[in-house]
């Protein structure tokens, strides 16, 4: 059975540092790169949504029985094949999988213009997530198919 509570928290904690990093969107690269605490509560709220993403996915894969994903991306692959989110959004997104894994393995590799980058680009990839994983939960409260 899913538990909606973790979900939803789940969610909270994907719009609370979306909402943080949107402030960004309207600064400068030069701005970003000159200030260093930029770069720490971007790097820190990127890192808090990815961790979101996969703790949802991995969530719903094991309550459905779903599959055994070996790793992040097979999260991702197995949430666009059980249509949970498309399977264009899927492919799209794979590779927030490996993104995950540079942030918290790799992280003395990661660049401030990286970073940046993501926040003009690639925020709107957590919303339209978000949509569909609120989508799928609708599904499942009024006993809708899903596949």
């Amino acid at each position: 059975m899913l538990n909606h509570e973790l979900i939803e928290d789940r969610l909270a904690q994907i719009r609370i540092s979306a909402n943080r990093l949107k402030k960004m969107e309207s600064i400068s690269l030069e701005s970003f790169t000159f200030d260093p605490d930029h770069y720490a509560i971007a790097e820190h709220h990127l890192r808090k949504m990815l961790e979101s993403v996969f703790d949802i996915g991995r969530h719903i894969i094991a309550k459905k029985g779903l599959g055994k994903p070996a790793n992040y991306s097979q999260i991702i692959e197995l949430l666009g094949q059980q249509k949970i989110i498309t399977p264009e959004f899927s492919q799209s997104i794979k590779g927030m999988a490996g993104y995950r894994n540079r942030l918290v393995h790799e992280y003395a590799k990661i660049t401030p213009e990286e970073v940046f980058n993501i926040i003009k680009t690639r925020l709107n990839d957590f919303a339209q997530f978000c949509t569909f994983i609120v989508q799928f939960l609708e599904r499942e409260n009024n006993n809708v198919p899903f596949n």
